[in-house]
């Protein structure tokens, strides 16, 4: 097996349906399995895909049940123990593929083995550039993100290198971390750095992957040479910043930013950086 791909639902069953149905539509020319985890949403997904994609004529396709919901970490750490592929992709139910992606990237893992993780140039459904891949965040990055301090010039040149502003996405590049909604990872490199961090309920699971790549001396790498496509919403930043504190979406990224800073200090933001071992 060359290829799994877990994606993991969470009510989002019409997303999950049209996600699978491009990446059979544009699959990977090499074998390959794809192993749908729900989150415990109760919204029939799994009677959803033994309807459209039953096992007789899509034997590829897996369906995992979760009891419970554990969070974007572990729901995706239940798809990564079930998978078989000497590579394996994460891939959010808002994800539409794009021809070739696939074997794009598995020829440029292949061609650089000192690559623990990949990411395709992501667009928005109207084609414009999607941020996909970012510095690694100091302190201030969230607060600025989510109130009118950003605005600042202080808070928007912080934002702007964040982003990474200066790097405009047509070229392939290490970068310090990627957007875990499409990322493909070697397994040789995920056995040395460990699944995702479950103490991460959501957000910074994958900042923190990243980093545990580049402290273990893989790269990250953002690639240029394969496309998707993202229907992207930031539930944390939905509505009025000063009514975040009442969002449950924005309580648990606050969460996930102090477990974040605790684990990695802001003093130190290079690459090879060590965890402190606590989140």
């Amino acid at each position: 097996m060359t290829l799994s791909i877990v994606i993991l639902n969470y009510k989002t069953r019409g997303l999950t349906k049209q996600c699978v149905k491009t990446v059979l539509q544009f699959p990977p020319t090499r074998p390959y399995e794809i192993i749908v985890v729900d989150n415990a949403s109760g919204d029939g997904t799994g009677e959803m895909l033994a309807e459209r994609f039953p096992a007789a004529t899509h034997p590829q396709i897996r369906f995992i049940q979760s009891p419970v919901n554990a969070g974007f970490a572990a729901g995706n750490n239940v798809g990564i123990r079930a998978a078989k592929g000497e590579y394996v992709m994460l891939m959010n139910p808002d994800i539409i593929v794009k021809p070739m992606a696939f074997d794009a990237m598995l020829a440029h893992m292949d061609a650089n083995p000192d690559i623990g993780a990949l990411g395709p140039k992501l667009v928005k459904p109207d084609g414009s550039l999607d941020s996909s891949c970012y510095r690694f965040p100091t302190r201030a990055v969230p607060l600025y993100r989510r109130t009118p301090l950003g605005r600042l010039a202080a808070g928007r040149k912080a934002l702007s290198d964040y982003l990474m502003h200066d790097f405009d996405r047509e070229g392939t590049t290490d970068v310090d971390w990627l957007l875990g909604a499409v990322l493909m990872v070697r397994r040789s490199a995920m056995e040395q750095v460990g699944l995702l961090d479950e103490r991460f309920f959501l957000y910074f699971e994958d900042t923190d992957w990243c980093r545990r790549f580049w402290s273990a001396g893989w790269r990250v790498v953002y690639f240029a040479g394969a496309r998707m496509v993202h229907f992207h919403e930031r539930l944390s930043a939905q509505g009025s910043w000063f009514m975040g504190p009442f969002r449950r979406s924005t309580r648990v990224h606050i969460a996930s930013w102090i477990r974040y800073f605790r684990k990695w200090p802001a003093d130190d933001m290079t690459r090879g950086a060590k965890p402190s071992g606590s989140a």
